[in-house]
């Protein structure tokens, strides 16, 4: 599993990193936007307090320490799933990437109240309203690799 915690390392310092960056330096919570490659690539501010594209947002702590533990206990399952599953290099990848983009959003819920989505993409004369981070990247990735690596060793552990 060194893979994955090594991916999971590198994701969570990643994301926090860029968080860091964006706000602290940038200022980005108090500018709002930034211009970055307009209309492609800015930076907008999103505090998001509840799951994708602020699904079940609310400030209620109740709803902030439940995604707190809905994230933990996703990443504690696939923790143990890929384990169990036979940890290839795919599938423990997939795994630090999606742990470690919850465990980059636990942090933000714990420590500002929401997560911090601040990367803004728009194409082709269509102006996207939502921002994400470099967790959510990770999650969705992560959760693809998932998909496309599990199942892969099941032939060789029915062979013995």
């Amino acid at each position: 599993m060194r893979v994955a915690i090594g991916t999971l390392g590198l994701t969570v310092i990643a994301d926090q990193a860029t968080k860091w960056w964006v706000i602290d330096r940038l200022a980005l919570d108090q500018r709002l936007f930034i211009p970055v490659f307009d209309p492609y690539l800015n930076f907008a501010m999103a505090w998001n307090t509840g799951i994708n594209f602020g699904l079940f947002g609310t400030d209620s702590d109740i709803m902030r320490y439940a995604l707190v533990a809905l994230a933990v206990s996703i990443s504690a399952f696939v923790w143990v799933w890929v384990k169990h599953e036979g940890a290839t290099r795919g599938l423990q990848l997939g795994a630090g990437l999606l742990i470690g983009g919850a465990l980059g959003n636990v942090i933000d819920r714990l420590r500002w109240g929401a997560v911090a989505d601040f990367i803004n993409m728009s194409c082709c004369g269509l102006r996207n309203p939502y921002s994400f981070n470099i967790a959510d990247a990770a999650i969705f990735a992560g959760a693809f690799a998932l998909i496309v690596f599990s199942g892969r060793n099941t032939s060789q552990r029915q062979q013995k």
